[in-house]
């Protein structure tokens, strides 16, 4: 079993159709054909189902299918890890973050690192609270910037960069707005903005109400960080936010305003894998984010 065989069979997999995987891989159709048939002669049975042109995985297809992703992916890994031990510092560095840390966090970080590492490169991926947990444990990406630190994660291990404050964000004509602090039980009666189900974000507002004895009454729901500012902005409704996501970008007709005691705070941290190890140049950027934040001059 060759190596080139294992790419078209997965290009073919995929695609279902050996035309369209031709194209794909840059070669005739003849030559695709003709090294699925050897590997299915070599390996003794049907990978296929051919239905004219299109063609289908067989049950022991699928079954071969992941197993050779699987090992594609540990051959991908191992070529990024020799070139990467030659020369670390021209690595790529594959992490995940959500939104509320795109604006000023994430930009902030790799900036700094590629002024001491300009070659270095970066996959980014965004996503939900779940999602990065989840993409760190299945190696779709090998650290994550969030916030709170999971719990009870055993295939992860956690470390906290910073903590930082929720702040509330009001249009400028609300009535609240020309205080220079609030309470939280404030805001009760006002409709809110929020993460959808399943955003932490939404989860931490949700119970800090609770915790002041009420239940926000949820007007409007945003996955971006910057639509429910556009939101507020537009007065449709009141948000609790990370501070950090409003240094460089206080939306326009909105007043910032801090939470008097007790405070409403997440952890930050960042995630990565029990069960392998970073790559050299993850290695690199995972140690220069706890040198960055492990002081408060460095966070700022």
């Amino acid at each position: 079993m060759e190596l080139r065989q294992i790419e078209y069979f997965i290009e073919v997999a995929k695609r279902e159709h050996m035309t369209e995987a031709a194209v794909a891989l840059h070669v005739a159709q003849s030559a695709v054909s003709r090294q699925i048939y050897n590997l299915e002669e070599e390996l003794g049975v049907p990978l296929f189902i051919r239905e004219g042109r299109k063609i289908k995985l067989t049950p022991i297809g699928h079954t071969f299918l992941a197993n050779m992703e699987q090992a594609m992916d540990i051959i991908d890994r191992s070529k990024r890890e020799l070139a990467e031990s030659l020369n670390p510092e021209k690595g790529t560095i594959r992490i995940g973050f959500p939104s509320s840390l795109a604006s000023y966090i994430l930009p902030k970080v790799i900036s700094d690192f590629r002024v001491i590492y300009p070659e270095a490169k970066f996959t980014l991926k965004q996503g939900s609270y779940r999602y990065l947990i989840d993409s760190v444990i299945k190696g779709n990406i090998n650290m994550a910037l969030i916030g709170p630190l999971p719990m009870n994660e055993k295939k992860i291990h956690g470390e906290t960069l910073f903590i930082e404050n929720l702040v509330a964000l009001l249009s400028e004509s609300h009535p609240l707005a020309l205080k220079k602090s609030l309470n939280l039980n404030e805001l009760q009666g006002n409709p809110f903005i929020v993460y959808p189900k399943g955003y932490v974000l939404r989860d931490i507002v949700m119970k800090a109400c609770k915790l002041h004895g009420f239940e926000p009454e949820v007007a409007f729901e945003g996955k971006d960080t910057d639509a429910i500012k556009g939101l507020v902005a537009a007065g449709l409704g009141v948000t609790l936010i990370p501070e950090i996501s409003l240094i460089d970008s206080l939306p326009r007709f909105t007043v910032r305003l801090p939470l008097d005691e007790p405070s409403v705070t997440r952890a930050v941290g960042v995630i990565i894998p029990t069960e392998r190890e970073l790559m050299p140049t993850e290695k690199l950027f995972y140690q220069f984010l706890r040198d960055t934040f492990a002081t408060l001059e460095g966070f700022q």
